[in-house]
């Protein structure tokens, strides 16, 4: 077992398709499948399953394949000690982002920010829902992840307070408020988030008695938008999330406010690799400004 084979499997469980693996890993398809083959003779067990699905783990891969992110983790970490460590002139850093809260507001400058000072650092990001990203911390497919805090799994620099609004047609009648009562969506056509918020959002109206008709359920902003503009319904998001307000579309804020507090996370603060503690720390003196 090597290194390179356990960075096939890895690929392969994130790619699910032995083309993109290949792709990935900047090599060929027929060294992949060598690769796992070499694996699997080597355990005496079938690592993946193969289908006109793609490509999934087995039992044991999926055993596996926890321990492989922790040893190419460590020797990502070793490597990086190694090189001139002390200075953070090379390495490679993961950190796994949910969406235009901290994609758009807090990654960019803080990014470029980074890049100067460690020009030489490979920073990969990878986007998802706040859901996926706590589950690619777990899984140590990524060392650094944005997540609404507090979560007690994970060291969390807090980072940011936000809160949920009403995103309403300018015209609507709620739109004259101040602030709209959360009961006040009962009864109302409403276009549901299923990205991050979703989950979020369903539990403050059951909780507040709002009964809205979920008409629709979108994964993109811009679409929630387009319908709230054209008056097909209303829609409730974290503020950070959100553009400016389009023509047409106005945010309020809601009652009783619904604040929410955005962190950067890892699994333990003490064991970060070089270029994530960097990081880490220029994420606290930017929080603190």
């Amino acid at each position: 077992m090597t290194l390179s084979q356990l960075e096939v499997l890895i690929a392969l469980a994130e790619a699910r398709s032995f083309s993109r693996a290949a792709m990935r890993l900047g090599t060929t398809q027929s060294a992949v499948s060598h690769a796992l083959r070499a694996l699997e003779s080597g355990f005496g067990v079938r690592l993946v399953h193969r289908d006109a699905a793609g490509v999934s783990m087995t039992d044991a891969g999926e055993r596996l394949l926890l321990r492989a992110r922790e040893m190419t983790a460590l020797a990502a970490t070793v490597t990086q000690e190694l090189q001139d460590a002390s200075a953070l002139k090379t390495g490679t850093l993961r950190i796994g982002s949910f969406g235009p809260t901290s994609s758009m507001n807090l990654l960019p400058p803080w990014l470029a920010a980074f890049r100067r000072s460690h020009p030489g650092v490979q920073v990969r990001i990878d986007e998802e829902s706040d859901e996926v990203v706590d589950e690619w911390l777990v899984q140590k497919r990524v060392e650094l992840g944005f997540v609404i805090a507090p979560d007690e799994r994970f060291d969390v620099l807090p980072l940011v307070h936000d809160e949920f609004v009403a995103i309403l047609p300018a015209r609507h009648p709620l739109a004259r408020k101040a602030s709209v009562p959360i009961a006040a969506f009962s009864g109302l056509d409403f276009v549901l988030s299923e990205a991050g918020g979703g989950p979020v959002i369903e539990p403050i109206l059951s909780r507040h008695g709002a009964r809205p008709e979920v008409l629709y359920r979108f994964t993109q902003i811009l679409s929630i938008l387009a319908f709230v503009r054209h008056g097909l319904a209303v829609s409730m998001a974290a503020r950070l999330a959100l553009p400016d307000p389009p023509a047409g579309v106005v945010y309020r804020p809601l009652s009783p406010r619904q604040p929410r507090a955005v962190g950067l996370a890892c699994l333990d603060i003490a064991k970060l690799s070089p270029v994530a503690r960097a990081f880490w720390d220029l994420a606290a003196r930017e929080a603190a400004k």
